[in-house]
């Protein structure tokens, strides 16, 4: 249920709205807009009356959200969300690339990394320290190691990074280390993992299941929303089809369709979703086109000896090309890179 508040109400009517809502066993989520003041009312609807609500003296309407990811949806927040991370935005005008190894294999590789993609005009490293595999004796990555070696690029480079988090038990020692923290697609639904992320102060960035439905995706958005974690980025990394010549095939169009639905930054994995360097490009500029804020791709300084994933992994060359390909079809509609 959404209460939006009348233009005069004040602190005190917004914490008497709260603890109204909390003696009912409900959470209030705020929104503060420059005009007005929204608060959704979080739990079971049923134990709130309407017109109880509405005769509160600072209540200006009460709707109900028809959506059932109520936090995630425009209906209670219209405007785009940007998030603001160190100063680097995503959601706004300016899209966002996230750059860097898929995994974290020595502190030389990253980086060597690192330099490349900043020099190319990228804000934001992306490098997992671990790696979920389909077999276990497969490269499984550095973990806490690896986020020490992120932790000292920052330092030496002044990029914001990111890495993926796999475990509820790892989730402090990542945020620790780190400025953004990836959920990636096999972990869309392991809700104890999403609640935990909800709970820490730092920007999730959250892959879509491979099989997952638009509202299945939404519906794992509010496990992190409704824990008080606003800072959510969608990530669109493809979905399986019956086609074995690409991995996870990227629906373009989910990408504005989801913009339609719900406030929060859109962005893209072109890398996962194709699995071959040459469909990267294409990708990348068809996803810039639709509206995404930003992509996922991979880069590595030398991807025939990476220890994962090397065929999807572009040079720091070929990555140079295809940021300056990127920023003309930016510009074509509107946008900046």
């Amino acid at each position: 249920m959404i209460i939006v508040l009348k233009k005069n109400s004040t602190k005190q009517d917004l914490q008497a709205l709260s603890s109204y809502l909390e003696e009912r066993g409900l959470k209030a989520h705020v929104s503060e807009g420059t005009e007005v003041t929204i608060v959704g009312a979080i739990g079971d609807e049923r134990k709130l009356s309407q017109d109880q609500l509405k005769a509160l003296p600072f209540v200006d309407k009460v709707m109900p959200v028809l959506k059932p990811y109520k936090l995630a949806s425009r209906e209670f927040h219209p405007a785009d969300t940007v998030i603001d991370v160190d100063g680097v935005k995503i959601g706004g005008k300016e899209i966002q690339i996230i750059a860097g190894p898929c995994a974290i294999e020595s502190e030389e590789q990253l980086m060597t990394v690192a330099h490349e993609v900043k020099k190319a005009g990228v804000k934001i490293l992306r490098g997992s320290a671990y790696k979920p595999r389909t077999s276990p004796y497969d490269f499984q990555g550095m973990g806490e190691e690896g986020l020490k070696l992120l932790a000292k690029a920052k330092e030496e480079t002044g990029l914001v990074v990111e890495t993926e988090v796999m475990d509820i038990r790892n989730v402090e020692t990542v945020a620790k280390y780190v400025d953004i923290v990836r959920i990636g697609a096999r972990n869309m639904q392991n809700f104890n993992l999403l609640k935990e992320v909800g709970k820490i102060n730092k920007p999730i960035i959250l892959k879509n299941g491979i099989s997952s439905t638009k509202k299945e995706f939404l519906m794992a958005t509010e496990y992190i929303l409704s824990e008080g974690n606003s800072q959510v980025i969608l990530c669109n990394r493809g979905i399986r089809t019956f086609e074995p010549e690409i991995r996870f095939p990227l629906n373009i169009g989910i990408i504005p369709l989801i913009k339609q639905e719900t406030h929060l930054p859109v962005i893209a994995d072109p890398s996962h979703s194709m699995g071959k360097k040459s469909l990267i490009a294409p990708i990348s500029k068809a996803a810039i086109a639709a509206g995404a804020d930003g992509l996922l791709i991979e880069v590595h300084n030398c991807p025939e000896k990476a220890l994962c994933d090397g065929p999807q992994q572009l040079t720091p060359p070929e990555f140079s090309k295809l940021m300056k390909e990127m920023r003309a079809v930016a510009e074509s509609v509107g946008r900046t890179l």
